[in-house]
């Protein structure tokens, strides 16, 4: 072997040492989690969880930061633009790393540079309309706002959000026309569902449960693959409309860059907490089949399939911010 080509192998090797290195005394200090919304939901109740799971197995302090604002885009950019040094996540619902890509013309940062850690929780999204509208079944909605066009109205936590783009797909697939009606956040929104002040709204199951047994509000069908055993008779969307999906996740990211072996070490910390300690038993009405913890292999290819569908929707209806 010439001198050359030894030099070269042993650069090469020098280069791999620090990161394998860092991730043999890994973590060895403060590690910060960037929420892109605002303290209360999901994702933020979930960082919350991983945080605490990483910081029992490990002994390091783990804060996490709520960054909300710009539709995620904020707390995105930072950890974008982070260290990849394996002490800063990002813990997102799908609108920082799966949807704002298509969404916004410009964007700070490129989501698909993202690093995927783990897709923690994902909880299918269901089709719920107040008693008031005059329909029973997907089949009746969708018979009905054909023959109302325009006079349905839809609500969403937001433009860009995944509820306005379930929405939207519904709309594009059925062929209807609803006024989609954006709230700053989900909750208003679901608070004006239940009054009555809207009609329609694509919800998470978890949260939605509770007033669908108590007949306050009137599920049509489930955006999940398959039908959920919560809710064994509601049919779901892709029954009647091929291709139709609509989860609710919650996904952790790593800068551009961060090394893989730190990302898998992360990954398998969270999984351990989650599903083995049962530590995600203690998010209240979301169902222990709704955890995922997935490894980064699986977040990864998940993400690229959430990317594509919704990408898909936006560039269909024209829909964006500037």
């Amino acid at each position: 072997m010439s001198k050359h080509i030894v030099r070269r192998l042993l650069a090469a090797a020098s280069l791999a040492l620090p990161c394998a290195a860092m991730a043999a005394g890994y973590p060895d200090k403060m590690i910060k989690i960037v929420v892109p919304v605002p303290a209360g939901g999901a994702a933020d109740t979930l960082a919350r969880l991983a945080g605490e799971g990483v910081q029992k197995k490990w002994g390091q302090p783990v804060v996490v930061e709520n960054r909300a604002g710009a539709n995620g885009n904020i707390g995105g950019e930072a950890v974008y633009r982070a260290e990849p040094d394996g002490y800063t996540f990002l813990v997102s619902p799908p609108t920082a790393i799966a949807i704002n890509q298509s969404f916004y013309k410009k964007l700070a940062y490129d989501p698909n540079r993202f690093v995927p850690v783990s897709i923690i929780a994902a909880n299918p999204n269901v089709l719920l309309v107040h008693p008031k509208v005059p329909a029973k079944t997907l089949q009746e909605l969708i018979a009905y706002a054909k023959a109302n066009p325009g006079k349905l109205n839809f609500a969403s936590g937001g433009t860009g959000s995944t509820p306005h783009l379930a929405g939207e797909l519904l709309k594009m697939m059925a062929g209807i026309d609803m006024v989609h009606i954006p709230y700053k956040g989900g909750p208003p929104a679901y608070s004006d569902l239940m009054a009555g002040q809207v009609d329609v709204m694509f919800q998470g199951l978890a949260t939605a449960l509770p007033q669908i047994r108590e007949g306050k509000l009137r599920v049509l069908a489930i955006g999940g693959e398959k039908r959920h055993p919560a809710l064994p008779d509601v049919p779901t969307l892709n029954e009647t409309m091929p291709g139709f999906i609509s989860v609710s996740w919650t996904g952790m990211v790593a800068p551009p860059g961060t090394p893989a072996d730190v990302v898998a070490k992360v990954s398998a910390a969270i999984r351990e907490e989650l599903m083995v300690n049962g530590a995600g038993k203690e998010i209240k009405g979301l169902d222990a089949r709704d955890l995922i913890a997935s490894s980064p292999a699986e977040a990864e290819r998940f993400i690229k399939e959430e990317v594509a569908r919704w990408g898909k929707v936006i560039h269909s209806t024209g829909i964006s911010i500037d």
